[in-house]
């Protein structure tokens, strides 16, 4: 299995807080003040959640299941005080279909356990709660 390349990412300072982000050919504004585009602790959150629904996605379609819908809700708390890094993270999934509940249960210990970079990145005593739900 050949490595993943190196994730790069370039930020210039565009005034008060924000900085244009470019990776490749993606672009995209951080915001300290959260207004011109995400705070970075935001797009933590957003990648976060977006990794593991990638994986989940991926993984139940890979099992043939029929997905119709998949959304994802993040709940990050943060400790009171300087770096007020995330402390406990709660990430609920909706899935709609014909999915059986162990397909979804798998395919999100597995994203947990396994698959999802961003996760493994974090600092291994955060609290991490998932949840489902299973909608036809």
């Amino acid at each position: 299995m050949s490595p993943k390349p190196p994730a790069v990412a370039d930020l210039e300072w565009i005034g008060d807080l924000e900085f244009r982000a470019a990776s490749a050919k993606i672009t995209m504004t951080l915001d300290g003040e959260s207004t011109a585009g995400p705070s970075p602790v935001q797009a933590l959150a957003f990648a976060l959640a977006g990794c593991m629904s990638v994986d989940v996605i991926d993984i139940l379609r890979k099992g043939r299941h029929d997905v119709r819908a998949l959304k994802a809700h993040l709940v990050a708390d943060r400790a009171p005080e300087s770096p007020h890094r995330f402390v406990k993270v709660s990430l609920r999934f909706v899935v709609q279909g014909a999915v059986p509940e162990q397909a979804v249960e798998r395919a999100i210990a597995l994203s947990r356990d396994k698959y999802c970079s961003v996760w493994q990145s974090m600092r291994p005593d955060i609290d991490f709660t998932t949840t489902y739900e299973i909608s036809a």
